[in-house]
């Protein structure tokens, strides 16, 4: 009996070596990142990209003049403004320094005066000029006192009114100062109380005086003043808030005395201007204020006219000199409308 071999199974896939569990077909790992950029197509330059930048780079246009509206709005603001900022800007600061420059000349000079006995003792003493040295020290003042109440007269230092005795004379002389301005040298007089001692040295001596007390305008006088004794006042300006020195409401006094008094020489003035009055501004300089201004003005016309042809930075070079020397001379003449005392 023939045996027959089995028949062989067809050839099929084959099977897997692990058992089957039944798990998605693991995928075929994607391009990496450095093969996508060299892949990726070239991007397209457009030709005005290009023409843009190649203008970019190179030189700009110069900029357009100012029309003349627009020139004159800016140089008049510019120059007004200047002007504003000048004024604080002398008042607060420049006047400061002013006024320690003029004290240190005026006293060498009154120093040099005392010394070789050609101090001045009256009645009529020129403005300006040195004639006595003032001492407080409860409130650590010492300035020389000058002649003069007006406006321009009290930037120097405090001034003596023309029409009283000196300090330390037989009869009642008046020093005035600022509050706040031009190193403000009477700012601290209201805080003075009765029986401080106020030294002063002019020609004739030294004399030392004791505070009666401190008044505002409206309150009642001292008593008058007996003979043979010399009467000081101290006048200055008060005003309310942290600024109260630049808006002064009312005039301070301080009244002290002293028992021995120096002869007083007669033929002193029987009245001073108004301007030389407590509060009291210049008006006689308006006329030179208004000069002042119309050649700002004419500057101002200048440099509009200028800024039409040249570049504003070449304009305000040239330009910048004369605003400067304007602006100050303006402001000189402007705080003298202002109250002497302030």
């Amino acid at each position: 009996m023939t045996m027959t071999e089995p028949a062989s199974a067809s050839p099929g896939p084959a099977a897997p070596a692990g058992p089957v569990t039944g798990a998605a077909p693991v995928a075929a790992p994607g391009p990496t990142r450095a093969a996508r950029r060299l892949t990726k197509p070239p991007r397209r330059v457009s030709l005005r990209r290009v023409s843009l930048r190649r203008d970019r780079t190179g030189p700009r246009p110069p900029r357009p003049l100012p029309t003349g509206a627009q020139a004159a709005t800016q140089s008049a603001a510019f120059m007004l403004a200047v002007v504003c900022l000048w004024v604080f800007v002398q008042l607060l600061l420049l006047g400061d320094l002013k006024h320690e420059r003029s004290q240190d000349l005026l006293y060498d000079q009154f120093r040099t005066d005392v010394a070789s006995a050609t101090a001045p003792v009256g009645p009529v003493v020129p403005v300006g000029e040195p004639v006595a040295l003032l001492r407080v020290p409860a409130i650590d003042l010492e300035q020389v006192v000058v002649e003069g109440t007006a406006s321009g007269d009290l930037r120097a230092g405090p001034g003596h009114q023309r029409n009283t005795v000196l300090p330390g004379q037989d009869g009642t002389a008046v020093v005035m100062g600022r509050a706040a301005t031009y190193g403000g040298p009477f700012s601290r007089i209201t805080e003075l109380q009765p029986g401080d001692v106020i030294e002063v040295v002019i020609a004739q001596g030294t004399r030392e005086f004791r505070v009666l007390g401190v008044r505002r305008t409206g309150d009642p006088l001292p008593q008058p003043r007996t003979a043979g004794v010399a009467r000081l006042v101290l006048a200055s300006a008060e005003g309310e808030g942290r600024l109260g020195g630049l808006t002064p409401g009312e005039a301070v006094y301080v009244d002290a005395e002293a028992q021995e008094a120096f002869p007083a020489p007669p033929g002193r003035p029987g009245a001073v201007p108004a301007a030389e009055q407590v509060l009291a501004g210049e008006t006689a300089v308006l006329p030179l204020l208004a000069t002042c201004l119309t050649a700002l003005v004419l500057a101002t016309l200048t440099i509009i006219s200028a800024r039409q042809r040249w570049s504003t930075v070449q304009v305000w070079l040239l330009a910048a000199p004369v605003v400067a020397a304007l602006a100050w001379a303006t402001t000189e003449v402007l705080v003298r409308l202002l109250p002497n005392v302030m």
